[in-house]
């Protein structure tokens, strides 16, 4: 009976959050979904879920996963960047053999002419991730994600923006102690507005990645003054139809896609976002097709 009960809230769960947010468990999903979101003059960041992988062969299969959907993206299927995450790329393992992975990643894309993004996780992870990227800084098409919610994330901003860096910031969803990350969704906010500040005036090319239409009416006000090359992102299933009227106004907009059977920590790891329940529970009973 547990077992029944079990497997029913999984497939609940497929239904409600992984349907709504996640393309599907295969890269033609992913691709068809920002083929959809292309249509309506919206871009797309793919991003194959898996993270904490332990086991060579699970990482193994990862990179796999990616090399194809380098290789769909590359075949004019879709305009899309892609995403990875440090752990998922064997930063569990060790630095070395992440940085292998990893360089062998933005090589890939590199030849093909995709921009890659290394995502961020948690807060003991992120002096590796910015060993990773700075490793690759210099390629051309990579970037980093920083989040706000890290008491430490200005010093990180500045430091990154001065040896030129790409910047893709976003508030943060990870559980962290008080000492590491601020707490309140005030106080993330806060620190969002001071960091995009120093991206506007320290970098020529960085993205504004936010639900929060306070925050990029304010990014779109300032690139009026400072004319740089920014972009606007989402994630899939949360403002939609948001991010595709930003796009018909003549922003440049791209939208997170995740794929793949590895859909709950994502899904409730959204939900815990701080300052994001009320948005992310309004998303799930509001249209967001498009």
């Amino acid at each position: 009976m547990q077992e029944k009960k079990a497997a029913l809230l999984s497939r609940f769960g497929e239904r409600v959050f992984a349907g709504r947010w996640i393309a599907g468990p295969y890269i033609s999903d992913a691709i068809a979904v920002a083929s959809r979101f292309n249509g309506n003059g919206v871009g797309a960041i793919i991003n194959y879920l898996g993270e904490a992988l332990s086991e060579r062969k699970d990482i193994s299969d990862t990179m796999s996963t990616y090399s194809s959907l380098i290789g769909s993206i590359s075949a004019g299927h879709a305009d899309a960047h892609i995403s990875v995450k440090p752990t998922q790329i064997g930063l569990g393992i060790s630095y070395p053999y992440a940085k292998k992975n990893y360089l062998k990643l933005v090589k890939a894309a590199k030849s093909k002419g995709l921009f890659i993004w290394l995502d961020m996780e948690e807060s003991d992870k992120v002096d590796d991730t910015i060993r990773l990227y700075r490793s690759a800084s210099k390629s051309g098409n990579a970037g980093i994600c920083i989040q706000s919610y890290l008491r430490r994330s200005e010093r990180d901003v500045a430091r990154i923006a001065l040896e030129g860096g790409v910047i893709r910031l976003v508030k943060g969803a990870y559980t962290e102690p008080e000492e590491v990350a601020y707490a309140t969704r005030k106080e993330v906010t806060q620190n969002y507005y001071r960091l995009m500040q120093l991206l506007f005036k320290n970098s020529h090319k960085f993205m504004i990645a936010t639900h929060d239409m306070a925050i990029i009416k304010k990014a779109i006000a300032l690139n009026r003054k400072y004319k740089r090359e920014m972009e606007l992102a989402m994630l899939n299933g949360i403002r939609n139809l948001d991010a595709v009227s930003l796009a018909r106004e003549g922003h440049s907009v791209r939208v997170y896609i995740p794929f793949g059977p590895s859909w709950f920590k994502y899904s409730t790891r959204r939900l815990r976002e701080a300052g994001h329940a009320s948005l992310i529970a309004r998303s799930l009973f509001s249209r967001q097709r498009i």
